[in-house]
């Protein structure tokens, strides 16, 4: 067997496999020895069926098949010998004149290969590093929502705007038949509100869907539906009252503090601010680092340069296609596919260039954490080192949840990698204003 490579430009080759009688012989004859010992034919007996008869009704077949492992197994040696970066997998060159029934066989294959690229860490244009903060308002307005969380129900006999009013909403023609809680100052809309405001059980009031709540997104529960039909619902729905509470705030005294943080970890009410404050900038610190590594990943991609062999990725996602795919909707896929591609290789490039790795200790530890924090949020605030470590080990026996731990991990690694060397600028900013700026 002879391999060779003609390049023809920097991103596309052509290897030529040149196969002999030589190189396959041996194990096609041995299969159809094989075929022979086992093969079932009227008028012979088992094992004694001729050769050529065997050769007649297998050998093509067998042949074939020997000859692709044998293209197979020598092309991704070569590949890796030869250390050439491809994109995709090889493909075909079709021949007209191809022949089955000769000796040697000539094959070729189109290359696309990885272009050649540096990365500038260090960016010409410095990136906005968000730094959230607690501000005064938030801490509080969490504070008196975990009173009225943990407070306790007093039953009302006429509804207020402070109120919590449960019953069921209908609606015949769109099929709403479903019993929820209404709490009075999430209510966006005012004449549904003044609606409410002095009703008791056994009312029923019209309301309006649309512009109902502050929180859009909750009205799909409210009414029982799925999100896509509450979406724009605009409708009147019957609200029939079967019961009115007020929330009356639990004391932020040390019983609380101990449900909700454990034994005195906090002692006051300046204690449970700070740490209110604390955990919630932890919060915000995921969601600064998570628009962080976007804004970066976008600006590696506009400001890498390098080309694509764009022709052969066509072609190969034309043949790799569940269905077939014409020379257009093939294109229209690659257009939609490049930028991921572009960014897979200088997220590849940088990895290489500053040798960054996972170890499967480090990958352990990584599971651990990410455990430990599922578990504070069930009650679970200090799980033995065993159990972690027995999860974890069962975690990590699933190559589906290695997989996606080894990304969240790396994610984590290159984040560490770009906060040391991209250029940053920090911006502090509630988390209002946060939300505001960055999904407007």
């Amino acid at each position: 067997m002879n391999i060779t490579k003609e390049q023809i430009d920097d991103l596309n080759a052509v290897v030529k496999v040149a196969i002999t009688k030589n190189d396959y012989q041996d194990k096609v004859e041995s299969i159809l020895k094989d075929h022979r010992k086992q093969a079932n034919i009227p008028g012979f007996r088992k094992g004694q069926v001729p050769m050529g008869l065997i050769k007649k009704q297998y050998g093509k077949a067998v042949l074939v098949d020997e000859v692709n492992k044998l293209i197979q197994e020598s092309l991704n040696k070569y590949l890796t010998e030869e250390k050439l970066d491809v994109l995709g997998n090889p493909l075909p060159k079709q021949q007209e004149s191809f022949d089955w029934n000769q000796d040697d066989f000539n094959f070729e294959f189109e290359l696309g290969l990885a272009p050649n690229f540096e990365v500038a860490l260090k960016t010409k244009k410095a990136i906005t590093s968000y730094k959230i903060v607690a501000d005064d308002k938030m801490v509080n307005e969490q504070v008196e929502r975990i009173a009225k969380q943990y407070g306790k129900l007093v039953n009302k006999e006429e509804a207020s705007k402070k109120d919590e009013v449960t019953g069921t909403f209908s609606n015949e023609e769109e099929a709403i038949n479903n019993k929820a809680t209404l709490e009075l100052d999430k209510i966006k809309a005012k004449k549904a509100t003044d609606a409410l405001v002095g009703k008791k059980v056994g009312d029923v009031v019209v309301l309006k869907t649309k512009g109902l709540l502050k929180e859009e997104h909750l009205l799909a529960s409210t009414l029982g539906l799925d999100a896509d039909k509450a979406k724009d619902l605009d409708i009147e729905v019957s609200f029939t009252i079967e019961e009115i509470n007020e929330r009356e705030p639990a004391a932020l005294d040390q019983e609380l503090f101990d449900k909700l943080f454990g034994k005195d970890e906090v002692t006051s009410e300046k204690e449970l601010k700070a740490k209110i404050k604390e955990d919630s900038e932890k919060q915000f610190e995921q969601q600064a680092d998570q628009k962080l590594l976007n804004d970066i990943t976008e600006y590696f991609i506009d400001n890498t340069k390098f080309e694509l062999p764009s022709n052969f990725l066509t072609k190969w996602i034309q043949s790799t296609g569940e269905k077939p795919l014409t020379d257009e909707e093939a294109n229209e896929e690659f257009q939609k596919s490049e930028k991921g591609l572009r960014y897979q290789l200088i997220e590849g490039k940088i990895i290489k260039d500053n040798d960054i790795q996972i170890q499967f200790d480090e990958l352990k530890e990584f599971a651990k954490g990410f455990i430990k924090s599922q578990m504070a949020q069930f009650g679970q605030l200090n799980p033995q080192e065993e159990e972690l470590d027995n999860i974890a080990t069962r975690v990590l026996s699933n190559q589906d949840e290695v997989k996606r731990l080894s990304e969240q991990l790396m994610s984590q690694k290159l984040l560490s990698l770009y906060k040391e060397k991209v250029n940053l600028k920090t911006k502090e900013m509630t988390y209002e204003n946060f939300v505001k700026e960055v999904y407007g």
